[in-house]
């Protein structure tokens, strides 16, 4: 051996001892206890409940249990597909999603970088807490607030009659279903979106800004060049984590908007699994639906979790 060899052995670092995972729980366990109600949480909400979709592929029977109900294999997919309004259903989430997607998640980020820039603190608690109170009210107070806003009486045809303009009931409308859907998403949940966006933005180091302002950049150029660019992990994240439920838009939000005159541009999974498995008690059915929007986000997940790794150097969930 050389001499060259030796020097470069001896002021090799020593080689890390490996630690075992209950050595580790007993040196940090203060974390594995504040981590121990979110494990439980999981574990008892999510992963075990899934054990129950084995029933989609049972005629499932309450009285006869897991064990002794019938097995069908795909019978209750077959009757979801082949149900004669399965396209005008699944093509109403669909439209759905992809106006969750495209129009409504990008107002959090806008609503967000457009904050960072309010330097007066008094008026940016003000607009902050003003679009974040929406989130604690429930779709049951929205969707009546929608309809006391559109209906007969309403701010909407006031504000028309004003104008010499004829009374529109436009929550019976199908052109203006999705226009409120929209509306009253980004209302309600787009304050819980910037609380998650100016946190990151609140990492940012404050030099970079510094040494931007002294280069001559703009207001407008260090948020295009410095806070969007380092808050994209962030919006990957949360893009990912929201593609999955692509399908899955929430029964409360399009139940309180829905009336029988937009059943036919509203009706998505979620309203029709309540309509026909729950009230008509097909367990099974509807497992089988879930099952079915679960899968597809899961693809959906996947696909873009390998998009966003091959595309982006912030990579993806995993």
């Amino acid at each position: 051996m050389t001499k060259g060899k030796v020097a470069a052995v001896a002021s090799a670092p020593p080689p890390k001892k490996k630690t075992s995972l209950i050595s580790n729980m007993k040196k940090y366990w203060p974390y594995y206890v504040m981590v121990l109600p979110g494990v439980i949480f999981f574990l008892g909400f999510k992963y075990i409940p899934m054990l129950g979709s084995m029933i989609a592929f049972q005629d499932y029977s309450v009285f006869k249990g897991f064990v002794g109900s019938d097995w069908v294999g795909l019978k209750n997919f077959k009757a979801l597909i082949t149900y004669p309004d399965f396209i005008r259903i699944f093509t109403n989430t669909l439209v759905l999603g992809l106006c969750k997607t495209v129009l409504i998640f990008p107002i959090p980020v806008i609503l967000s970088l457009m904050l960072n820039e309010v330097k007066n603190l008094k008026v940016k608690k003000i607009i902050q807490t003003a679009v974040y109170v929406p989130y604690f009210l429930s779709w049951v107070i929205v969707g009546g607030l929608v309809f006391d806003i559109f209906g007969v009486g309403g701010l909407f045809n006031n504000i028309r009659n004003f104008f010499g303009l004829d009374t529109l009931l436009a929550m019976q409308k199908e052109s203006w279903f999705r226009p409120i859907y929209i509306i009253s998403s980004i209302w309600k949940e787009a304050g819980w979106g910037t609380v998650v966006y100016l946190a990151a933005i609140s990492g940012i180091d404050p030099s970079l800004y510094e040494s931007s302002a002294i280069d001559g950049a703009s207001r407008f150029a260090r948020m295009k060049h410095i806070t969007f660019p380092l808050i994209i992990p962030a919006v990957l994240t949360l893009f990912l984590l929201s593609i999955g439920s692509f399908l899955e838009l929430g029964f409360e939000q399009v139940y309180n908007l829905l009336t029988p005159m937009t059943y036919s541009v509203g009706d998505i999974f979620d309203t029709y699994v309540y309509r026909v498995g729950i009230q008509q008690a097909r367990y099974s059915f509807t497992t089988a639906v879930g099952l079915f929007q679960s899968t597809i986000g899961l693809i959906l997940v996947l696909t873009f979790n390998k998009l966003a790794k091959k595309y982006s150097d912030d990579g993806g969930l995993w």
